[in-house]
């Protein structure tokens, strides 16, 4: 009880709030989680992003592993977590929310763009590895269900999912403005995830080492544990200890 006042007592005092969200925050959404104990790391290979550009049996492989979790994805629905940080972007204590999911649901919790950083991409558009034209994802879907064939764009071009795969490069206007929140805030909380990505997970860490309180709130260890900037680490359910804690900071705002 004494942690949860605490965190409560950060996020009222708090102003300028930067929000880092792994995939433990939309397993309540039915999408699995990727680097957890029963992660989708540990059961299945990642087709490199390389491999998707030089080989068509590796860009087969690809789609038929992105159609399976489409149809997960672009049914699933943002819970309280979600709507939890968009209720503070609603009070004007938001900074930024940087994200390594691609599920797209911080946007559909009411998350405006301007205020979103999807460091690892997005499922909600497929996107030309050429000329970089973005299209809507269920007609590509489709197209690869019924031919069996990685689609190609109009330019021929390689379509894919506007995600960032295992060995493509992060996109360094994503980078700049998460760094940019980074030093800017003055309150950073990490939310399920294991903090073991870089250089994503450097970005909560410069908002702390400049001096911000560094809350962490995980179910399991995470690589930022015992670190000296952290100023509160809660173990647990993150639907159960942020959400409430949120409400009780904005209570009578």
């Amino acid at each position: 009880m004494n942690e949860s006042r605490t965190l409560v007592d950060y996020l009222r005092e708090s102003s300028n709030i930067l929000i880092f969200t792994g995939a433990g925050i939309s397993t309540k959404s039915g999408i699995q989680d990727y680097r957890g104990p029963k992660g989708l790391w540990k059961t299945q290979q990642p087709v490199y992003y390389q491999d998707f550009m030089n080989s068509e049996d590796a860009r087969i492989q690809y789609w038929r592993r992105k159609l399976e979790s489409w149809h997960i994805i672009k049914n699933a629905q943002p819970n309280c977590v979600h709507t939890a940080v968009a209720r503070l972007e609603q009070a004007g204590k938001l900074c930024m929310v940087v994200t390594q999911n691609i599920d797209g649901l911080h946007r559909r919790a009411g998350t405006s763009p301007r205020l979103l950083v999807e460091l690892h991409g997005t499922m909600d558009l497929v996107e030309c590895q050429s000329c970089h034209k973005t299209f809507a994802p269920d007609p590509i879907y489709e197209m690869f269900s019924d031919t069996g064939r990685a689609p190609l764009c109009e330019c021929g071009g390689f379509l894919k999912p506007a995600t960032i795969s295992f060995g493509q490069s992060l996109r360094e206007h994503d980078l700049k403005r998460a760094f940019r929140a980074a030093e800017e805030a003055d309150l950073a909380v990490s939310l399920g995830s294991t903090l073991s990505v870089t250089p994503a997970s450097h970005i909560p860490l410069m908002a702390a080492q400049r001096g911000a309180p560094y809350v962490i709130i995980n179910q399991g260890n995470t690589e930022h544990d015992g670190n000296v900037s952290v100023t509160l680490r809660l173990e647990g359910d993150v639907e159960e200890i942020f959400p409430p804690a949120v409400g009780a900071a904005l209570a009578n705002k």
